[in-house]
């Protein structure tokens, strides 16, 4: 794990206009993974696309933790159906040029 690839949660919040408590609190609910690095809690960089969408959602329309939650969860079955879709449907070409 290389360190230049975490975001500090301190720099995040500054940048993002949070609090710490919110970062903890996804943390808690598993929607993202804090990173002790050096005593300071961190945050990879891939998942900034996915916090910068949870603070829009939790700032824009008043949606709690919980309710953040319920979203990413339904959002992730959605791909996982577009996903299965496309292969059924990719599948079913076999058949349609037989």
């Amino acid at each position: 794990m290389e360190e230049k690839n975490f975001i500090s949660v301190v720099q995040l919040c500054s940048h993002y206009e949070v609090e710490v408590s919110f970062f903890n609190e996804l943390n808690e609910v598993g929607l993202i993974e804090l990173i002790p690095i050096e005593q300071t809690l961190c945050l990879h960089q891939d998942k900034i696309n996915d916090v910068e969408k949870m603070i829009r959602i939790h700032q824009e329309l008043n949606v709690n933790i919980e309710g953040i939650d319920v979203i990413f969860n339904l959002l992730q079955k959605l791909d996982d159906l577009k996903d299965e879709l496309n292969t059924m449907q990719n599948r079913l070409r076999l058949y349609e040029y037989d």
